[in-house]
């Protein structure tokens, strides 16, 4: 795992720091499954909203997770997922997941690196300041997903 400089916090490491890429649409059901294991303690941020007020309950949990599954497959059309990255498959504990709609660079080849949509985390989020516009469409979607309740 990176160290952070004195400039860098823990969270901002991590994010930066080593993923796998969830390659097949079979291994994102796999990791789904994993994390549905154990709910507890996980944040969901999705870049651009309001931080969380705290770690999702079981059923916050479980709506996400079936809700990005079906978001994933209908609006990433392709044979394979890449766009959801761990940090351990086996036993993730933040999960990067990539909005099909702004792709962008994830890998920071083009010079600019492309913010996740959304994350899992077991560490509080921080605030991620993202210069591309949230589309009211995908606004809408994630406010529609609790009806209200905290994330």
């Amino acid at each position: 795992m990176n160290s952070p400089n004195r400039n860098e916090s823990l969270f901002r490491a991590r994010l930066t720091g080593p993923f796998s890429g969830v390659v097949t649409w079979a291994q994102l059901t796999t990791l789904w499954a994993v994390v549905q294991e154990h709910p507890e303690g996980w944040y969901i941020y999705a870049i651009g909203e309001a931080l969380p007020v705290g770690p999702a309950d079981a059923d916050t949990l479980m709506t996400f997770t079936q809700q990005m599954d079906e978001l994933l497959h209908r609006e990433h059309r392709e044979e394979y997922c890449g766009i959801v990255y761990a940090d351990d498959k086996a036993a993730p504990t933040f999960i990067k997941i990539f909005d099909p709609h702004n792709l962008g660079s994830s890998c920071g080849s083009s010079g600019m690196k492309t913010l996740p949509g959304w994350l899992l985390t077991r560490m509080p989020p921080e605030l991620l300041d993202d210069n591309r516009p949230l589309p009211e469409g995908r606004k809408r979607w994630w406010r529609s997903l609790f009806q209200g309740q905290p994330v």
